[in-house]
């Protein structure tokens, strides 16, 4: 899977963890950075790898903070991007399952380096069930398309 992350400098860390994960899992990844722990706004970070995914240069992708929080949001601004903070294991399953989150985010500073190995492996192979949860899928994107269309 081709796989598209980035962090802030507080999800440095764990970024350069997960990096390693996604390399033994057999994952192509594009890291957008950051290449340090000195201080960067992460905005543009989180919608370098959300456009990546959006425009399908990447399958799914993964942004990094401290708490994941602001990254998730980021992340959504993109159209077409379903950003997800999973910061345990039930939120990871569901946010693939029910939501076909194509934007995992995680924080640095919550979730520590091995949870967050089990974290992105199974959100990496968590199936979208479809079904009535496709006709959800729908209606975001309808919302999010209005929202484009109307000016807002």
């Amino acid at each position: 899977m081709r796989i598209a992350i980035g962090a802030d400098h507080a999800g440095f860390a764990l970024k350069q963890h997960l990096l390693g994960t996604l390399a033994r899992l057999g994952h192509d990844v594009n890291d957008r950075g950051t290449d340090s722990e000195a201080p960067v706004d992460y905005p543009p970070i989180c919608a370098e790898v959300a456009r990546l995914v959006a425009n399908g240069q990447a399958d799914r992708g993964i942004v990094v903070g401290g708490s994941g929080q602001g990254e998730q949001i980021a992340a959504n601004k993109v159209d077409g991007i379903r950003a997800a903070l999973c910061n345990d294991l039930y939120s990871a399953r569901m946010s693939r399952e029910h939501n076909d989150a194509n934007v995992l985010a995680i924080g640095g500073r919550v979730v520590a380096a091995a949870l967050a190995d089990e974290i992105v492996e199974l959100w990496l192979v968590t199936a979208f069930a479809g079904g009535r949860h496709q006709r959800r899928i729908e209606q975001i994107a309808d919302i999010e398309r209005s929202t484009v269309s109307s000016g807002s």
